[in-house]
This record gives structure tokens, sequence and C-alpha cells, in this order.
């Protein structure tokens, strides 16, 4: 994938682009959709030009940690997606997720176009209704987006018994496999 706002592969796909804190978390999460064709852990939302992750964990870039998911519109929508996005973390917290913190960590989605910011905004206000407190997630327009480096793609996949994978993801992935799948 390249470092510009990808281009869905041949069908009918979409993207969607989120971040709610470590991409390895929002990765493991998203993978296990039926309609999610890819989903590829990077940076967007900073000022530099192909960032490191050395560089983004300094906080100094601007980036956050997202991932750029390519969806099947047919399988699952934008909306599911969004309602996932809400389940899947904590959007009240600023610019952190449990022990991760930094503005790297923040709750961020990026809309690829017009109606998928339309959709996101309403669905940030059907959120904020269920929620006790108040909701900071960026919704912005879409930016670059920089595929983080090989080690951290598919890295729940590859690294389940890891000390992070245990403690954190798998904890999150058996908390919302209680909720039904879309």
């Amino acid at each position: 994938m390249n470092a510009t706002s990808a281009e869905p592969k041949a069908g009918k796909t979409q993207f969607a682009t989120f971040g709610g804190g470590c991409f390895w978390c929002v990765e493991a999460v998203f993978e296990r959709f039926d309609g999610v064709r890819d989903v590829v852990s990077g940076y967007a939302a900073g000022k530099t030009q192909n960032p490191t992750y050395k560089q983004i964990c300094e906080g100094t870039t601007g980036h956050a940690e997202v991932v750029q998911i390519e969806f099947d519109p047919a399988k699952i929508s934008y909306e599911q997606l969004l309602e996932i996005f809400w389940e899947s973390h904590d959007a009240t917290t600023l610019n952190r997720q449990g022990a991760d913190e930094g503005t790297q960590y923040r709750s961020i989605v990026i809309c690829h176009d017009k109606t998928q910011q339309a959709i996101a905004e309403k669905s940030k206000q059907v959120a904020t209704k269920k929620s006790r407190n108040p909701i900071v997630t960026e919704i912005i327009p879409v930016t670059k987006f920089w595929p983080a480096e090989e080690y951290h793609q598919d890295y729940f996949r590859r690294n389940p018994n890891a000390p992070y994978c245990a403690l954190v993801i798998s904890p999150k992935l058996q908390k919302l496999e209680k909720k039904p799948k879309r």
C-alpha cells in the first residue's frame, strides 16, 4: 500500500480509517468481522512525511496510530464498522487508551468522503447519548495514510502470546465476543 489514501482492490470495496489506541488492538478487533477484507496498521493525521514508529512514540509528529480497513459494504456497512469502533475502545479519554498515553493514541475517525463524514457525525451523536462522559473523538477528512512498519502488521495474529497481546488484546477480544457479531 502506498502513502496516499488507498484505492480499493478490484470489486466494490470501500475504506474506513479509525484510531482508538494502539493499532495492534484496533487491527485485531476489526479483522474478525465478515466483510472486512484487509486491515492495515499505520499512521495518519500528522505533519511528518513517512513517519516511523520511533517518531510516532516521541509524540512530535502529530500522527495517530490508526488502521485502514478495506471492507465490502454488501457484507458490512460503514455504520456497522462505526458501531464496532465505539464499542471497542473508550472514546471519552483524551489521548489515552488504558496504559497507552499520548496524542498518538487518540480516538479518531478519518472520513474518506462527505458521506462517511455525515455518517460518522450521526454515529458519534448516537454514541454520545449512550455514554456517561463526553466523547472526545476527532472526526476529520481523509489525510495521507502511512502504513506502519511490517512487524506491526497482523501483530496479534503473529504474536498471540506476547505479553501485550495476552494481557490487553485477548481480554478485549473476549469481551467483544460476548456481544453479537454483525
